[in-house]
């Protein structure tokens, strides 16, 4: 399934404002806290024999160091970069340097909002990119990332 075959772990990535779910614009986001995708997605990966390891940072420094340090104990990973996904380079190139499968997620879609949403540093070094699912679309992103030979 990956470079590590004995890693059975994914890393979960969640940018800035995202500890705000369930109280952030819910009529953007949902009413689903950040707390209870995490749990959803420990339960999807647990029945793909997967384990979770979650972060969530505003801070983009953070965020790297965390997918750095997935590059030899992880098989994949699901990232909702939040607003780094139209700013972050860093996070791009991050992203590129560990060389594991990446699946974009976005609880709303990007593409029916402001224009400069529309840009993704990340989508370019996706395997995938889920958006305007809302929370499922973090579920998914586990069953693509188990489905990979």
């Amino acid at each position: 399934m990956g470079r590590v075959s004995e890693s059975r772990r994914i890393l979960l990535v969640n940018g800035p404002n995202l500890n705000l779910l369930g109280e952030r614009e819910p009529d953007v986001y949902g009413s689903t806290t950040l707390a209870e995708i995490e749990q959803s997605v420990a339960e999807r990966a647990a029945t793909h024999g997967l384990e979770v390891d979650a972060v969530q940072s505003n801070h983009e420094g953070e965020l790297i160091d965390a997918i750095h340090g997935a590059r030899h104990t992880h098989v994949g990973i699901v990232i909702n970069p939040g607003a780094f996904t139209h700013t972050s380079v860093a996070i791009r190139d991050a992203l590129a340097a560990v060389a594991l499968p990446v699946v974009e997620v976005h609880l709303s879609n990007v593409h029916r909002r402001e224009e400069f949403r529309h840009h993704s540093y990340v989508s370019g070094v996706a395997e995938a990119v889920i958006a305007g699912a809302g929370p499922s679309g973090y579920a998914w992103a586990v069953d693509l990332l188990a489905a990979r030979p």
